[in-house]
């Protein structure tokens, strides 16, 4: 039987250490979403051609919309995803809106406030932005117009723990997008 050198011995514990350390490597995180294009939220400031150049608010533009309809957020309770009377006010406005710019796209964003699995507030917040979409929708706006994305926990207005900051970060958002 052959003995095996000191050297030899060494590089191949290495060569099995480097093998095991190896597998133990950290996953790449999740690319997240792009930040909310929502200047109220903390994002960058949305262009788009219909948007005003020269500060004044272009019809059709997501300047005009918010600025049109009664707000472009529906807040929910904990834990919810329907449509109470307030929210169907607001989302009846947005409605009105879209009838007069049957061109314009906009897209659902679902958020959820911090409480909760990242899986659970993710699948919440598709609720909550599917639930404004399919009201719409009953409202006669075109299911091909309206994209939806859920953010969960991940793009928070609010960033106090408690229960006002909570309550102002269970919402979707309609974006208008072109």
């Amino acid at each position: 039987m052959k003995t095996i050198t000191p050297n030899i011995a060494g590089v191949l514990m290495a060569a099995t250490a480097l093998i095991a350390v190896s597998g133990c490597s950290k996953k790449r995180p999740e690319t997240l979403p792009p930040a909310p294009l929502n200047p109220a939220a903390g994002g960058p400031e949305r262009t788009t051609s219909a948007d005003p150049v020269d500060g004044a608010v272009v019809p059709g533009s997501d300047a005009d919309f918010r600025r049109s309809v009664s707000a472009n957020t529906v807040n929910f309770g904990l834990d919810q995803y329907d449509i109470d009377s307030t929210a169907r006010a607001i989302l009846d406005s947005q409605a009105e809106w879209l009838a007069k710019f049957p061109d314009r796209r906009i897209t659902l964003e679902g958020h959820c406030d911090e409480r909760g699995t990242r899986e659970y507030n993710l699948a919440l917040g598709d609720r909550r932005a599917n639930a404004a979409k399919n009201y719409l929708v009953a409202r006669g706006v075109d299911a091909a117009r309206i994209s939806t994305i859920s953010y969960g926990k991940e793009r928070p207005l609010a960033l106090g723990s408690d229960d006002e900051s909570y309550a102002q970060n269970r919402r979707a958002v309609t974006i208008v997008i072109s």
